[in-house]
């Protein structure tokens, strides 16, 4: 390889990772707003920051949007057998029912060291749960979230920043990255 094929490898990896970063801020942005959906006309509690940081944004909608892009973004493109168009939706739920499963359970425990406690702490409400971090039905609709994330939203969200030329992918995901870190320092100091 030489140096100009090196250069060019690196500079796709780069624009990728900004993609992925722009993708974790808008699924960490949709959350957030279905979070407050749920909260304000599903359940009418009334509004507040349902995110664990100052912004309009939930992390762990982030987390999981992105993991399952990792997960099964390759699995969505690859062509299959006609046979396994039809177990291919029911793999991706299972798995993104799992994963995202997973990540909240260690989200609860890692938020309940850092800030003494988790905003699900709801869970313990339902009839299937485990220590009030994770639950049986919230995880069937982080299946049918991914789904979504996956066949829905997924190809707008490439559509929008295939357009985008290099320099604003990297100004976004440098923005993004610093509005994070600000907003994490802030929440733990404050």
């Amino acid at each position: 390889m030489n140096k100009r094929d090196g250069y060019m490898k690196n500079k796709l990896k780069m624009e990728q990772l900004n993609k992925y970063i722009i993708y974790f801020m808008m699924y960490a942005i949709l959350g957030w707003l279905y979070e407050v959906f749920l909260e304000v006309v599903v359940y009418q509690w009334g509004f507040s920051n349902r995110g664990v940081l100052y912004g309009p944004y939930t992390p762990i909608y982030g987390v999981g949007a992105t993991s399952f892009l990792l997960c099964f973004g390759g699995i969505m493109k690859k062509k299959t057998p006609s046979w396994f168009k039809f177990i291919k939706p029911i793999i991706i739920f299972a798995g993104c029912m799992i994963l995202a499963t997973t990540i909240e359970l260690a989200a609860s425990y890692i938020l309940e060291f850092v800030i003494g406690s988790w905003p699900w702490q709801t869970y313990e409400d339902y009839a299937i749960n485990f220590q009030g971090r994770i639950a049986l039905s919230t995880s069937i609709r982080f299946g049918l979230g991914g789904m979504f994330f996956l066949y829905v939203l997924q190809p707008i969200f490439e559509k929008i920043t295939s357009n985008m030329p290099q320099s604003k992918l990297n100004l976004c995901a440098n923005i993004i990255l610093a509005v994070l870190f600000i907003d994490s320092i802030l929440t733990i100091i404050i």
